[in-house]
Formats: structure tokens, sequence, C-alpha cells
């Protein structure tokens, strides 16, 4: 019987142990913080020996096979130190790919694969095909093989989940975006995290498709420089002539595979913006590729409004718009969100940084924003970037805090946009919870 450890006890590294014992593993799951109730009972409900609150050392190093949190960096000591006695540490999505025969569709990128991911699902799902979607968001891939089996899974991957694969192979990946993000994580080297995108197709064949944005152009000069196996389908809002692409004309969604067209008409998507144009081209090429009726595909996208805490129209108060964009880790996500502003626009802001410069963005801060209110442990960086073009910036240590003094400071007409544009981790579990504190918040305004 091999043995497994699990380093982590959260919804992947639980995943993980169900999907160990399930295909006969000795488990034991080690965690070096507490463990979330719900978690616990999981795993004594499944008779899953654990520890939490510190490793034991011996009993990680008696491994055969670790599978590790995406949350948990290989540069900590205790992984370069089971790596080199030789034990293989992967990651989750790694380990449930050796256990399913299903078709994978891979999604990562630094903006919009969790809007893609969605989009792929939801017209899959209204094609009525066998599908789960799985990784960076829902419940995790791991134990969702282990408990059912779907001939379709739509995956949502990380820089930090595909650093931990070995074999896994999507046969179509999805390249949404590369900006500089998590640069924290990657010794403030760009073109490491670039490499870790870039997994995603590493096991590719010429069986297997490989969409991605062509207007990127950090995506674009990598894949000049580094052949791929897969075949190659770029998607972009200029016009294109291949033979497999996905391109604007006329106002209209082009997507070519070969002889056969897809058509679709840009003012028919439910979701708007250039941004939403590009995600909805990749999620209907895929679907495409998967041989999807292309009314099934229009009929989805037209009926496709979006996730839930990303440019999410929460209503008004008083004639003042609050918006939930909380799903924007990082400050390219961020400009998106303020490039979406048309009213004056009183700016939540801040949170665990990940190496952030926010010169980018101070055009748009000048054009559109009135005033900001911080919400994180350290704003430092916040006042020394826009302190000149602002003139009110408030610091706040509590979600309620910051609706409350955000809507202080607006009129009639303005708008409050919670987009942070770094990491939720230093006052909140997730950017989730971030979000539905936010909307918590706003409805405490309401009474």
């Amino acid at each position: 019987m091999e043995k497994l450890v699990v380093l982590g006890g959260g919804e992947s590294g639980v995943g993980a142990a169900i999907l160990g014992k399930v295909n006969a593993y000795k488990v034991f799951l080690s965690d070096f913080s507490k463990l979330k109730p719900k978690f616990k009972t999981k795993l004594n409900s499944e008779k899953i020996e654990f520890e939490e609150g510190g490793h034991t050392i011996s009993r990680l190093e008696a491994a055969d096979v670790v599978v590790k949190s995406p949350g948990i960096s290989d540069d900590l000591p205790l992984i370069q130190k089971l790596k080199k006695k030789g034990i293989k540490v992967i990651s989750e999505i790694e380990f449930a790919s050796w256990f399913t025969d299903a078709n994978m569709i891979g999604i990562t990128g630094s903006n919009g694969k969790t809007t893609v991911t969605n989009m792929v699902f939801h017209i899959l799902k209204n094609a009525g095909l066998s599908v789960s979607m799985a990784g960076n968001v829902g419940f995790s891939f791991a134990e969702q093989v282990a408990r059912h089996s779907v001939h379709n899974y739509v995956l949502e991957l990380s820089s930090f989940q595909l650093d931990g694969i070995e074999s896994f192979k999507p046969h179509i990946a999805i390249l949404t975006s590369i900006t500089a993000d998590h640069l924290d994580r990657y010794h403030n080297n760009f073109q490491e995290y670039i490499e870790a995108k870039f997994r995603i197709t590493k096991n590719q064949t010429g069986d297997d498709y490989l969409i991605y944005n062509k207007d990127d152009e950090v995506i674009v000069a990598w894949l000049e420089q580094n052949p791929v196996k897969a075949q190659l389908i770029p998607f972009t809002m200029a016009t294109l002539v291949e033979d497999l692409s996905a391109f604007i004309e006329d106002n209209k969604i082009n997507i070519k595979l070969n002889h056969n067209l897809f058509t679709m008409s840009v003012t028919d998507l439910a979701v708007k913006g250039d941004h939403n144009t590009r995600n909805a081209m990749a999620a209907s090429t895929a679907a495409r590729l998967l041989k999807i009726r292309k009314q099934t595909i229009r009929d989805s996208m037209e009926s496709f409004h979006g996730v839930e805490h990303r440019l999410e129209q929460l209503g008004k108060i008083n004639k003042v718009s609050f918006i939930n964009d909380s799903k924007a880790t990082n400050v390219n996500a961020t400009f998106y969100a303020l490039g979406s502003m048309n009213a004056p626009t009183v700016w939540i802001v801040g949170g665990v940084d990940k190496g952030n410069k926010y010169e980018d963005l101070l055009a748009l801060v000048n054009e559109k924003v009135k005033a900001i209110v911080c919400l994180g442990i350290d704003n430092q960086k916040i006042y020394e970037a826009f302190s000149n073009c602002v003139d009110t910036i408030l610091e706040t240590s509590s979600m309620a805090d910051a609706v409350s003094k955000a809507y202080d400071l607006t009129e009639e007409g303005d708008a409050v946009l919670l987009s942070p544009a770094c990491a939720s981790f230093d006052l909140f579990e997730n950017y989730e919870d971030r979000g539905r504190q936010f909307k918590n918040a706003v409805q405490q305004l309401k009474k």
C-alpha cells in the first residue's frame, strides 16, 4: 500500500485525501494551521488520519507521494527537503488526473479565467453534456473524481496548480491573458510566472488544442520563441484569415475551424465590454471544437450574465451604485473595472500586495476616482501611488467600516466600487468571503 501525504487541509487537500483513500493509498493529511470544522468533520467521517497545528516530519518523509496545497510555496525548506529525498511532490490537479479518462478543458490566465470557465461550463451544460466544473473554482477536482464520474471536466487552473503538474494534459487549453501577478511567489521574476502559465500546454500533443489571446503581447512573444505541439487557435478583436481562428468582423464574433464558420453578433452577448467579447470568443471556440450546436452556443451566450464577485451590480441606494469586483486580485483586473465606470467613483482598494505596480492605473484613477478607501493592513504603496491625484484617501480595517465611509463620500449619481487589486488573505478567507462581506455591508446600508 503506497503512502500518500497531503499537505494542507482545505478544499483541494481534503479532496485529494478522499481520492487517495478511494484508490487504496494509506493517507495522512497534515496542516500547519488549524483545520476548519467542516473539513475535520469530512476527514473524520472518511476515517482519514490527520494532524493540525504542525507537521510530524518523520510521517511526511515516509511518503511515496505528496500532494500539496496550491497555497504552499515550492521554496519552503520542508518542500525542498522532501524533493531532495526523491519524494514526488505534486498538485491536486495532477493527482486527480491520474484517476480519470474524462475529456478535460483547462483554462488559465491572469484575468478572465473564471469567466471563461463558467462560460464553457454553461454552454456544455446547456448542450446536455455530462460535465462538471472544478479546479480553482467550485468543489475539489479530486473529490469530484472520487465521488462520481462525468465525461467532461472544465477546470480553472491557477499558476500555483500548474506548478505541480507532471503528466496532466487537457485536450483543450485556453490561455486568456498574462500580466504581472503573484510576483511575490515567483521571486519578483515575471518570466517565471509566464513559464508557469504555459505549463498548461507542456504535455499536449498534435491532437490537442491551445486557444490563446492573440491581442496579448506577452503570450504572442512566448509562442514565437517556444514551439508547442498543440494545434494553435488564436482569438482577437482584429480580423484574421487563419483556418483556425476566432476574430471580430462587422461587429460579429467569427469562429473559423477550417471550412466551418460560426458567427454571432457581439450585441447579443449578455456581458459587455471588449474583455468579455474575448472571453466569449475563447469559450465559444472550445464549444465548437466539442461540436456543440451553433444555436446552443448562441443561446448560452445570450443567457450568461457573468460570475459572482466580478463587476457584479448590486443595485443603488439613494441613486448611488454599488459594484462588487472582489475577484479583481491584481492591477490588470482593476484596470478593466475602473475603465468600465461611467460615474464619479469611490474606490475601495487594498489587501495583500503581490508586488503590485499601480502606475498603469494612474490615468484611470485621475479620470474616474473621486476618493479612495483603503481596506488592508499595509496601504503605504496606495498612498504613494495616488495621493497626488486623489484628494481624499481613507484607511479602514473592516468591510463594514469601508462601505460606510465610502458611502459617506458619495453624492447622488456616484458609484462605490470594490476592486481591491490585491489578494484577500489579510482580513478575509478568500475573495469570495471579501465579496460576500461587501454585499452584506451594502445590505445593512439599505436598512
